[in-house]
């Protein structure tokens, strides 16, 4: 009995999960916690950060504790002792590095800058995600609605078909001119399965985009769009360009780039200037040779030292030159690819906001163009009925309806798309 409730229990749960729609921010959401990706990024990130905890223990003093022990046989000793000894010594030392013209503490400041680089890394995948995310949904979402219109269609030629076959009945239309809407209803039906196909490969590539493998019957919930979210204010170029620079991580990324060479410069200068260093230690030693105990010895040879070393660099075979020029031409490459970010930048939102503008325009003439397509279908069905006009005519206008519904279809997706990336790079927000 257990084992039913189990089975039923489980059955329960696979066919709830089955049938879960996901919307665009749950698809973001899941992404962004479960792409691998962004995960291989995070680890990234997290390996920055341990370069930085490492880079502040350099400014520390480090201790280090060494024992040595030994033992000699001396076979042909006449002095009366052991022929076998033994010896051991203990020591431990510390050492500072005081100065070294700021090369840890530039060290320090560069390994947070490359935390810093790696969040915005991190950030910038998941910028990429969500716009491919979003491409799909909106494609799915366009796809959807294009059944449905393909769906209509199919139930027009239907009846064509329907209304040819009783006028071939009483003698009003030839067999041949039958043919003609019997192959335009087998068309609607190839046009529904293959928007259906292009459907299954999109919801395909979307699952694929959110790491799914143990979902099988994976579809998406279909929000209610209208035309007045196509026909909606398009922001301006300028102010989407002045705003996307002011927080879009590529830009950061490579202005931080700037920060790091400028890092760079200055601990390449600082090896052509002195170390300063100070050392200190403790040590004893024992041997079996000695009169005394082990514990009389460590106390008797117990010794202190401490030193303070200067290391002034006079040749060092062209390395700190060497790295002041490669650091000089790293500052120079910053500055370009900051200069190039910020010009891919201008042409990605140039793109979209070119894309939005020309495809609402399209809209607006596919909308014009659907109505006036629909009257003049209309119309021609009556005069067909009446047999004023052939099928030749019919299935033109038939033809153009269709073609005009399928444009008003693509460039509204079209539109609605341009729009929410253009929103994205503005305010980094996606809403559909």
């Amino acid at each position: 009995m257990k084992k039913m409730i189990f089975l039923m229990a489980a059955l329960c749960c696979l066919s709830i999960h089955a049938q879960k729609k996901w919307t665009l921010d749950e698809c973001i959401n899941y992404a962004m916690e479960n792409n691998l990706t962004l995960k291989m990024s995070k680890l990234k990130q997290q390996s920055a950060e341990e370069d930085v905890l490492q880079s502040k223990s350099a400014l520390l003093p480090t201790l280090s504790a060494n024992t040595n022990h030994g033992v000699g046989y001396s076979p042909w000793d006449n002095t009366g002792v052991d022929k076998a000894y033994y010896n051991g010594s203990y020591a431990i030392n510390a050492q500072w590095t005081v100065w070294n013209g700021g090369q840890n503490t530039n060290t320090v400041k560069m390994n947070k800058l490359n935390v810093q680089q790696a969040e915005l890394s991190t950030t910038a995948s998941a910028n990429s995600i969500q716009e491919q995310i979003t491409k799909l949904y909106v494609q799915i979402l366009y796809l959807t609605e294009a059944i449905e219109v393909n769906r209509q269609s199919l139930e027009t030629s239907k009846k064509n078909e329907e209304r040819g076959q009783q006028m071939v009945e009483v003698g009003k239309m030839s067999k041949a001119d039958l043919a003609q809407l019997t192959a335009q209803r087998a068309t609607s039906e190839y046009n529904i399965v293959e928007a259906e196909t292009q459907l299954a490969k999109y919801k395909q590539q979307l699952k694929q985009e959110l790491e799914m493998t143990d979902v099988q019957d994976f579809d998406v919930a279909i929000p209610t769009t209208s035309d007045q979210q196509a026909l909606a204010d398009i922001p301006s170029m300028r102010s989407v360009y002045e705003a996307a620079l002011s927080h879009r991580p590529e830009i950061k990324n490579a202005q931080l780039d700037i920060e790091s060479s400028n890092l760079q410069m200055k601990i390449a200068k600082a090896g052509s200037l002195p170390t300063v260093t100070v050392n200190g230690g403790v040590n004893t030693s024992t041997n079996s040779m000695s009169i005394y105990t082990w514990g009389s010895q460590m106390k008797y040879n117990f010794g202190l030292s401490a030193s303070v070393g200067v290391n002034v660099p006079i040749f060092d075979g062209r390395k700190t030159k060497t790295a002041v020029n490669k650091a000089r031409l790293a500052q120079e490459q910053a500055k370009i690819s900051l200069m190039n970010e910020e010009d891919n930048l201008y042409a990605t939102i140039e793109s979209l906001w070119l894309d939005a503008i020309n495809n609402q325009q399209k809209f607006r003439s596919a909308s014009a163009s659907v109505e006036s397509e629909q009257e003049s279908y209309n119309l021609l069905s009556e005069q067909f009925n009446l047999g004023l006009k052939n099928i030749v005519e019919l299935l033109t206008g038939k033809d153009k309806l269709l073609s005009a519904q399928q444009n008003k279809l693509q460039s509204k997706y079209t539109t609605i798309l341009s729009q929410q990336l253009l929103r994205f790079y503005q305010n980094g927000t996606i809403k559909i």
